[in-house]
């Protein structure tokens, strides 16, 4: 064959494909998400879902599966087609923690970041007698008292009490980590004084904070945040690099059309900042932030790697 009709071949053939891809997509779309129905993530999810449909014109069936700190969806999940048909969201935890302390079936290499969503930072807690108001107030009492307090936690190697002990390590701190099953629980177990300090997410204790019962003098996100005005980011406190947030994001499976990516990617930035969803995600104490593609690959990366730090010198 000549180079003429070489080059006239795959001319046709690329002809060929991008009709089919302008057309994506062109039938419902499966969204799992690794974790039980009603959750953070499963409501975030579908209420993005529902706009979604709206902007690509085909319905999105949801798929639950629990499990394994998120890490059943994800290892089912990776295994997917990927020809844009299947999609993953999650919060960062199933990827940047608990590979940490489980054995995963997956990587971060298993999967092709599309789209960040939403974010919210962690909270520490206390009841309003506690002798502490402000975050700097809070971690000089902890620091001054070693072994003295006990602060509730999603699990042992979870999220929150990695977010805390990048803190607590910095500053010498000596807290016991007393691990529950969720927010919810751990919220519980602190008003029923059964621990100390509540660490979780902003969402589950907001109630008990607009009502005075508790006060928050400390958040995990370097900036501070609206729907909890008294406490403070870490970057007032001279640590801004130790921020950990939880995160939600979109993901494929690894393999994914970059085109498709890219597409995904602009629609989805395009519902996650809608007005409507701005407004949802302000009742729960988050706020939109559309990191796409290598940017999203990066932050993982860098999550994942800060992490397993921490994990390590926890002896996880």
């Amino acid at each position: 064959m000549t180079l003429k009709a070489t080059l006239l071949g795959l001319t046709a053939a690329a002809a060929l494909a991008a009709p089919a891809l302008a057309e994506y997509p062109e039938r419902a779309i499966e969204l799992t998400i690794p974790a039980g129905a009603g959750g953070g993530t499963d409501t975030s999810a579908r209420k993005l879902a529902i706009l979604l449909e709206e902007k690509l014109g085909v319905s999105i069936a949801i798929l639950n599966v629990g499990g394994g700190g998120g890490s059943v969806g994800a290892s089912q999940f990776m295994q997917a087609r990927p020809d844009g048909y299947a999609l993953f969201a999650t919060w960062n935890s199933p990827l940047t923690t608990v590979p940490q302390v489980q054995n995963v079936a997956y990587s971060l290499d298993s999967f092709t970041p599309i789209a960040a969503t939403s974010e919210t930072a962690y909270t520490l807690c206390v009841k309003t007698d506690f002798p502490a108001t402000t975050g700097a107030e809070f971690l000089a009492e902890l620091e001054a008292n070693p072994g003295k307090y006990t602060y509730g936690n999603d699990g042992i190697g979870g999220t929150m009490q990695l977010a805390a002990e990048r803190i607590f390590q910095a500053r010498g701190i000596d807290a016991i980590a007393i691990p529950f099953g969720g927010a919810g629980e751990t919220l519980q177990n602190f008003l029923g004084n059964h621990v100390d300090i509540y660490g979780g997410s902003i969402s589950t204790v907001l109630p008990y904070v607009e009502t005075g019962e508790v006060k928050c003098p400390l958040v995990t996100s370097a900036a501070d945040v609206p729907a909890l005005p008294g406490a403070s980011g870490l970057d007032a406190l001279g640590m801004a690099d130790k921020e950990t947030l939880l995160w939600r994001a979109i993901l494929g499976p690894k393999g994914l059309d970059p085109q498709i990516v890219d597409k995904l990617a602009e629609v989805i930035d395009e519902a996650v900042n809608d007005p409507s969803y701005v407004e949802f995600l302000a009742t729960k104490g988050e706020v939109p932030n559309v990191v796409k593609g290598q940017a999203l690959a990066d932050r993982l990366q860098s999550e994942y790697d800060a992490l397993a730090e921490v994990s390590a010198q926890l002896g996880l």
